[in-house]
């Protein structure tokens, strides 16, 4: 008995387990800390709503989500009992979900950044909300975005009070339109995001934070259950910390829905495991071709080029093939610009008009007698409201499938000429700007290649600007169909690189017991 005792005395204690950071966590760790014991998913949505208690209308209040979910704690517990009895219900187990305010979600409200619709609750989730839940997600809050999507410079709105700050420098914007979104998921207030992307706002938004975008092929992912913008251009899709957890929320959304007839192009196509494209090697041997059009201008800033300019080397450092540059020849606009096909007006119409009594109003002309929209964008609605529909079968229409196809051949043409597996610029060719300043050059300068072919591009971080305050992000952007060759490219240089670091406004909070991370 002595012995026993003195034996169990020399043993050294065992020091307790640490209790989970919440700050940069991957899906990976949670699912570890969960498999451990350290953590219940009660526990983790406790943790981000502290952080969004703290941070988001208090402290440096950052102004980017509008509704948060008062039904998380319960939808956590439900996730952690069928844990217990049969393990991960899904690849997105307990993933607490940032999303955009224009997607329809059951049971919380979806403005798309407009007073008119405020109340809206719709009877149906958007395809790819309803794809995250039953993936095993939970969504977190609904994040500020510029009203209508209109604007990719910043987010502001008629439904929520103020600007979205940028949470690496509170003086900057967030980008739009998906700036709540991205300044959300940046600062920690959730573990992933979803946004929309017409022109640049899943890419630029993304830049500004040091997040990593994806914009995909048209027909891949579904807009169904997201208003428009425009529909020939419209993309939704993540927006998270790191290109690994981009992989796993776009491997859980892509697919064929017959709610949205673009996705007919994805039939027949396999299935892509994407998590499988990863490869810390995957630019060894690859041949990359820098895309001056997309960015070289008179306003471009330097500290910018010089960032991109080091993105370059690191790619060539590691393993590869840089074209320099790599021209797109035959992509000159044609003299006279034609009406627009479909866009905001028709699409818009049409969407309410499917919704019927649901929505509070039912087209674009009750919305301007509502006046529940931001004064800003009174004359852009009124002027799409004066203009003509011109829906799918007009002239117009026609005019626009032949200039896409014509940019679209040109495309593919430079990639097969120059046997490239993908083009490279920046994201945005000038840092964030100061909320309010209208006036020095914005930068924005991925409107054109993606949207108007309807090809894939992700934004990965690549550096700072401006004393290393201020993120800049790299695009990667390639032929159709490519999403795995992307994000195998994108883990490559990310991996290389390590530039994500979370902002300094929104710091970790004190040390939380692992008893209340366990939710008991």
């Amino acid at each position: 008995m002595l012995l026993w005792l003195i034996f169990t005395l020399t043993i050294p204690a065992q020091p307790a387990p640490p209790a989970f950071e919440v700050v940069e966590a991957t899906i990976a760790d949670v699912h570890a800390a969960l498999s451990s014991g350290n953590l219940t998913c009660r526990g983790l949505v406790r943790e981000y709503l502290r952080r969004i208690d703290t941070y988001d209308k208090n402290g440096p209040a950052l102004n980017a989500l509008v509704v948060v979910n008062a039904e998380a704690e319960r939808q956590a517990e439900a996730l952690d009992q069928r844990y217990r009895q049969s393990g991960l219900t899904g690849p997105l187990h307990c993933v607490p979900v940032i999303v955009k305010d224009n997607f329809e979600t059951v049971g919380l409200q979806t403005a798309n950044g407009a007073l008119a619709f405020a109340g809206y609750l719709a009877r149906k989730d958007a395809f790819q909300v309803a794809r995250l839940k039953a993936a095993g997600a939970i969504v977190l809050a609904k994040s500020n975005m510029a009203e209508w999507a209109f604007s990719p410079y910043e987010t502001v709105n008629s439904i929520l009070p103020g600007y979205t700050k940028n949470p690496y420098a509170l003086d900057r914007v967030s980008a739009g339109s998906s700036g709540g979104t991205a300044a959300a998921v940046a600062a920690n207030l959730g573990l992933v995001g979803l946004g929309t992307d017409t022109g640049n706002s899943i890419r630029g938004p993304s830049s500004h934070q040091a997040l990593v975008g994806i914009r995909s092929t048209m027909g891949l992912t579904s807009r169904a259950g997201v208003f428009p913008l425009n529909l020939l251009a419209d993309i939704a899709g993540p927006m998270t910390r790191t290109v690994e957890d981009a992989a796993r929320v776009f491997q859980a959304i892509t697919g064929e829905d017959p709610d949205d007839p673009a996705t007919a192009a994805a039939k027949g196509r396999a299935p892509q495991r994407y998590l499988d494209a990863l490869d810390r090697n995957g630019l060894q041997g690859a041949r990359i071709g820098v895309l001056r059009q997309a960015y070289e201008r008179d306003t471009t800033d330097p500290e910018i080029v010089a960032v991109f300019e080091r993105a370059i080397a690191d790619l060539r450092r590691a393993g590869a093939v840089i074209v320099d540059p790599a021209k797109v020849e035959g992509i000159e606009e044609p003299k006279g610009s034609p009406p627009p096909c479909m866009g905001f007006k028709y699409d818009l119409n049409h969407f309410l008009a499917e919704r019927g009594d649901a929505v509070p109003v039912k087209s674009l002309t009750q919305i301007l007698k509502s006046g529940g929209f931001h004064p800003n964008n009174r004359g852009r609605l009124e002027q799409a409201e004066k203009g003509p529909e011109n829906g799918p079968d007009s002239e117009a229409c026609q005019a626009n499938r032949a200039r896409r196809e014509q940019v679209r051949q040109a495309v593919l043409a430079a990639i097969d000429r120059l046997k490239l597996d993908a083009f490279v610029y920046p994201t945005w060719s000038n840092p964030p700007r100061l909320i309010g300043d209208l006036n020095t050059p914005a930068g924005d300068n991925s409107q054109f290649f993606s949207p108007m072919t309807g090809f894939p591009a992700i934004t990965v971080p690549m550096g700072y600007t401006r004393g290393g305050q201020l993120p800049a992000g790299m695009t990667i952007y390639g032929r159709p169909w490519s999403e795995a060759t992307l994000l195998r490219l994108a883990f490559a240089y990310e991996q290389t690189t390590r530039h994500r670091r979370p902002p300094a406004a929104a710091p970790a909070l004190a040390k939380t017991s692992i008893t209340d991370l366990r939710g008991k």
